[in-house]
């Protein structure tokens, strides 16, 4: 497996999130590796996605948003769940990409179902807010033997921003049973 470079994430949300399906999610903390393949991601394509943090414009807490593409965005929302984020496309887009869920690897038993049971389950927390995915503390690999059946759907969860609710940015694996909602 290899190491995805920044060239792998300077491209548009939409086609990342669908290609991320299936790579796997490596987050080294406390002298252990915790490994997961993901199996569920949505696409948040800028600032004029009404349902992107980065349709709020630039803030303290979307600034990495708008940084350059390959850098981990945590944030916590409804006060208790931790949403780890991929930025995604060019420096000043405002892309990014909510991963959803994955399936534990190499014995971690943990519930990956779910953008709170993922970070909880991993370790991943805001302290990593804006770290480079290309470094040695948490990355995604290219696992070329992974063949998953991917699908793609509307966002969970963005039922209030109108036409955006319809979009079709949310992609799984359908063989996956770690996916949230068919």
């Amino acid at each position: 497996m290899k190491k995805y470079s920044y060239a792998f994430y300077r491209r548009d949300a939409k086609t990342l999130a669908r290609d991320l399906i299936g790579a796997v999610l490596v987050h080294r903390r406390r002298g252990r590796e915790y490994r997961a393949r993901i199996v569920e991601t949505e696409a948040y394509v800028g600032p004029h996605d009404l349902a992107s943090h980065s349709s709020k414009g630039r803030t303290k807490r979307t600034e990495v948003m708008f940084g350059p593409a390959g850098h981990a965005y945590v944030y916590l929302i409804y006060g208790m769940h931790e949403m780890f984020n991929i930025v995604a496309g060019k420096r000043n887009s405002g892309q990014a990409i909510l991963v959803r869920s994955a399936e534990p690897l190499d014995g971690l038993q943990a519930d990956l179902s779910g953008p709170g049971r993922l970070t909880r389950g991993l370790g991943i927390t805001r302290s990593v807010n804006g770290m480079d995915l290309t470094g040695d503390t948490l990355y995604v690999l290219r696992d070329s033997d992974a063949r998953p059946r991917i699908r793609k759907a509307r966002r969970i969860g963005v039922e209030y921003e109108g036409k955006w609710q319809y979009r079709l940015l949310r992609f799984y694996d359908a063989k996956s049973k770690a996916v949230t909602k068919r």
